[in-house]
């Protein structure tokens, strides 16, 4: 039976990139990770994929300054390399038009808290998390879902809750919920 192709985007360190890929290389896996894109040329999870001999590419508004013409060049890394799956792990960045076309719904991306509440516009990384201690809430967590054109509005797929504690900040709150994206992202991928 052949593996689902997975193509995934990233920002920063990547470390959704690694719980992914480590999976196929300790577990008899059903999917591998085919092509790995950074909009950040200096990105850890870039480097990481060219480390393990993924297929990488850095497209920006760098390297392409018409969102056109960078929306197509994402499309046509993943198309390139078969892509069946694409996953946004801590991507920052909206996707194209056409890139959402050729590949919905067969886009999810890993928020760090429960949807519908704590998503959106402005809401990622400590933000979020300071969102959910100022509210008040008893549970937080990751939640996988499916990529529309606006942040965080796709149909949530799967959710693991983590307790918040009484004594959480936001780095240990976040640090938690990482560990449960690590945890959720993997098996979801898996079972796709």
């Amino acid at each position: 039976m052949p593996k689902l192709r997975v193509g995934v985007l990233v920002s920063h360190n990547g470390s959704n990139l690694r719980a992914l890929h480590r999976v196929p290389l300790q577990t008899d896996a059903q999917f591998e990770i085919v092509a790995v894109i950074s909009n950040n040329s200096r990105s850890l999870g870039l480097a990481y994929a060219r480390e393990n001999e993924i297929p990488t590419r850095h497209l920006s508004g760098k390297t392409h300054p018409d969102p056109d013409q960078l929306d197509d060049a994402v499309r046509a890394m993943f198309v390139e390399h078969s892509v069946e799956l694409v996953v946004t792990a801590g991507y920052m960045k909206k996707l194209g038009p056409r890139t959402l076309k050729e590949f919905a719904p067969r886009i999810v991306n890993v928020h760090p808290a429960l949807l519908p509440l704590f998503g959106g516009t402005q809401m990622f990384g400590a933000r979020v998390h300071q969102a959910v201690l100022d509210a008040g809430a008893k549970v937080s967590g990751p939640s996988v879902h499916l990529v529309e054109d606006e942040y965080d509005t796709g149909e949530v797929i799967a959710q693991l809750e983590v307790p918040v504690l009484a004594d959480d900040t936001v780095d240990t709150l976040a640090a938690r919920v990482l560990a449960a994206e690590h945890t959720l992202l993997p098996l979801l991928v898996q079972h796709d």
